[in-house]
């Protein structure tokens, strides 16, 4: 994994080149032009000449760095030709050579072509400087030698020095590049796998309010149809009815959990109208009394899926495990929302010991929608289920 540079890093960058190239006119070229001027006749101008040579190709190389003819390794061959001849004709080369070694690690393609460039540099201005003083013994100046030998040591030593910290922290940044990129990796697979578990609970939860509570009552009343078939032909027909209609409620509720009829599930329409036609079902396939107050309520999608499948689970509890006689429902507008309330006068259960994926789907249900399930129920006292949703549910 590549690391580009961030924006902080690439400005930090130009300033500090900025910075070096401000101090490199300063420091390395002004003043060889101020002592140039003091001197007279030729190397006078040849020493500006050279001067203005290097400062325009530095000039040309760091604002246009793509530029086709002079490249930055062509411009170090031009820095080590100038800094020897100026050497040649001044005999004082060794401070421009100092404080032009940082070029040598900025513009070289390479540690090694650093250490080599800028140790032409260091031959040349030495060899410039012996040859200046053989021409004028008087000038030989010694000190101007060991301060160009010092500076290449120093600038080789602090150069390698640099570009080992540069690779370290490179190495630093793909390490933790890589890291990340990992990390990454391993939390898109736990959200994919945290999503296609929600999903799996989903669909299970479905297939409980729905397909099972269906083949549920096709049993139940097969069982019926059959053991009334000799002595009961009519009821044996209501009942195979029913079993038909069943199926056929569980085949369109197959095709809305493949998603193969999102639109046509029993939730559309009438809140009211839905229950109700459960409510008939109930009532034909089990014999009890149903008791419904169902006012016309306008709620969203979700909110009548909600209220529906919570109608769905009670009565299917009512029918296996209550042993009432009798079911009432409510569903009412509230000042906070949709209220859906079924009772039943059966012989109840312990609420505390419950711990059926049927209350808990019915309340992960509300859940999700921002309401609750409250379930008041005692042995010997029937059951109250009560499902609130919220009006940020309603439309």
């Amino acid at each position: 994994m590549i690391q580009r540079p961030q924006p902080d890093d690439r400005f930090r960058t130009r300033t500090l080149r900025r910075w070096y190239a401000v101090s490199w006119v300063l420091l390395g070229l002004c003043p060889p032009v101020i002592s140039a001027l003091h001197h007279t006749g030729t190397t006078r101008y040849w020493s500006l000449a050279l001067l203005a040579v290097v400062a325009l190709c530095y000039t040309i190389v760091v604002a246009l760095p793509r530029n086709p003819v002079l490249r930055p390794h062509t411009f170090l061959g031009v820095l080590v030709l100038g800094l020897g001849a100026l050497s040649l004709l001044r005999g004082d080369g060794a401070a421009l050579f100092i404080v032009s070694l940082p070029l040598f690690w900025l513009f070289a393609r390479s540690p090694r072509h650093s250490i080599a460039l800028s140790g032409a540099a260091a031959a040349a201005t030495v060899a410039g400087i012996v040859r200046h003083q053989s021409w004028h013994a008087e000038d030989f100046a010694t000190g101007n030698i060991v301060f160009t030998l010092i500076g290449y040591t120093a600038g080789v030593l602090l150069g390698l020095g640099v570009v080992r910290i540069v690779e370290q922290s490179d190495e630093r940044a793909r390490r933790l590049g890589s890291e990340l990129e990992s990390t990454q990796l391993r939390l898109a697979e736990a959200h994919k796998l945290q999503g296609a578990t929600e999903e799996r609970e989903r669909l299970a939860r479905e297939i409980h309010d729905t397909l099972a509570q269906g083949f549920a009552s096709i049993i139940v009343l097969a069982e019926a149809a059959r053991s009334s078939l000799d002595t009961d032909p009519g009821r044996s027909a209501r009942q195979l009815l029913s079993i038909e209609n069943t199926a056929r409620e569980n085949l369109a509720e197959a095709r809305v959990l493949v998603d193969s009829a999102p639109q046509s599930g029993p939730a559309l329409g009438s809140v009211a109208k839905t229950l109700r036609r459960t409510l008939d079902r109930f009532a034909e396939d089990t014999g009890l009394t149903v008791t419904a107050d169902l006012p016309d309520v306008e709620c969203d999608q979700p909110t009548r899926i909600a209220l529906l499948r919570c109608t769905q689970e009670s009565l299917a509890n009512v029918r296996k495990h209550a042993a009432a006689s009798a079911v009432e429902i409510v569903l009412a507008p509230s000042p906070d929302g949709v209220e859906l309330e079924i009772t039943d006068d059966g012989r109840g259960f312990v609420v505390e010991d419950s711990h059926g994926f049927g209350l808990n789907g019915m309340r992960n249900r509300l859940a999700e929608l921002g309401g609750e399930l409250i379930v008041t129920s005692s042995l010997g006292d029937g059951t109250r289920v009560l499902a609130v949703i919220p009006t940020n549910s309603q439309v």
